[in-house]
């Protein structure tokens, strides 16, 4: 079957329009996809591509691998003649985690190497291309939760699928870092107690979005332990954030001078994964924090020094980069020019590269 077909049926289930179906997607992915692009798709002149299939599966809600396999696109559409979408996924879905269960489901070393791999996977598909992986991965690892080592993966697995929520949601993303948290206290080790806490807080803090609950995440990994670690890094960074976009200036700059001596104890080699903070990262933490300070020398200097180092395969943080710049621009009293600079860097990043929270520093920009 060709996927144009599945679309247009998947659509029609939906009630939708070709243009609410652009429209859904462009609002949770950031996109900018039109009416006509849809028909293209529905008339076969044009094939979806890997991010807007994930794209697809999510405003949808049909797995991936429906869309991917022409045997499974017929068989779907065989078995959703009179039955909703959302129970045929619960099925897949809950198929998954019983046989696990049964099976006795991945290994704890297994678990590890999965969690390593969505770490560089995070880092150059973004989270619309992982987000049902990781959901499915969720239902497993549940049915699992036995030791200590299983819940610091569950915790860890928590903090990734919540941060492909946007921060701003208010709900979604918050409810899941809470639980990783409460998650990461059930497997006892403090390493993962405070990484969980301090991960939401620096991405929370950096999409300016939620600041309360990012300042009681921090608050809590600092709390745990004062030992230098990536966690704490992360929570520093995540409170200076705050501080900057409530006006402390003070505080924020006092929180960086701390967060740089961290990272000289705690600075991570591994270049390409979430879970790591090598000196590109943290100039790239730091870029954005002292754009919003409106220190434009050392913001510069932090953008020079990220730009540096930054891994080739990961285009999108040049951007986050090219959009601090545009903030800059703004701070010092061109908005006209900042927002131009902005919007040229989106453009610049192929669509299937764009995420919510460069979306996010966009709206900031323009507001």
């Amino acid at each position: 079957m060709d996927i144009g077909e599945l679309i247009r049926e998947l659509r029609t289930a939906q009630g939708w329009s070709q243009g609410r179906l652009a429209n859904e997607i462009n609002a949770v992915h950031g996109t900018t996809l039109t009416r006509e692009y849809i028909a293209r798709w529905e008339r076969g002149t044009v094939r979806p591509r890997t991010f807007y299939l994930a794209a697809l599966s999510r405003v949808l809600d049909v797995p991936l691998a429906v869309l991917e396999d022409p045997m499974m696109r017929r068989t779907f559409l065989t078995d959703m003649a009179g039955t909703a979408i959302a129970p045929v996924v619960a099925s897949d879905l809950l198929a998954r985690g019983f046989a696990a269960r049964l099976a006795g489901g991945p290994t704890e070393e297994a678990w590890e190497e999965r969690l390593a791999a969505y770490g560089t996977d995070y880092m150059s598909l973004g989270a619309a291309d992982i987000q049902r992986r990781v959901a499915g991965d969720l239902v497993v690892v549940q049915q699992q939760l036995d030791t200590p080592r299983l819940w610091s993966a569950a915790a860890r697995l928590m903090t990734l699928y919540a941060k492909t929520f946007p921060g701003s949601d208010g709900s979604a993303a918050v409810r899941w870092y809470r639980m990783a948290a409460t998650a990461a206290d059930q497997s006892a080790d403090q390493a993962t107690r405070v990484w969980v806490r301090g991960r939401a807080a620096i991405a929370l803090g950096y999409e300016g979005a939620s600041l309360g609950v990012a300042d009681v995440l921090a608050h809590q990994a600092l709390a745990l332990s004062d030992r230098p670690s990536l966690g704490r890094l992360n929570a520093l960074y995540g409170l200076a954030h705050a501080a900057a976009l409530r006006g402390d200036r003070a505080t924020a700059l006092a929180l960086d001078a701390e967060g740089r001596r961290t990272f000289d104890a705690v600075g991570s080699e591994e270049q390409t994964s979430d879970y790591a903070v090598p000196w590109w990262r943290l100039n790239v933490f730091r870029s954005l924090l002292l754009a919003r300070l409106g220190e434009e020398r050392a913001a510069t200097d932090a953008q020079d020094q990220a730009l540096a180092a930054l891994p080739a395969q990961l285009p999108r943080f040049a951007t986050h980069l090219e959009l601090h710049r545009g903030l800059m621009l703004v701070r010092a009293g061109d908005r006209a020019g900042g927002i131009a600079h902005a919007t040229a860097a989106m453009d610049a990043l192929p669509p299937e590269r764009h995420s919510l929270t460069l979306r996010m520093l966009v709206n900031e920009i323009k507001a």
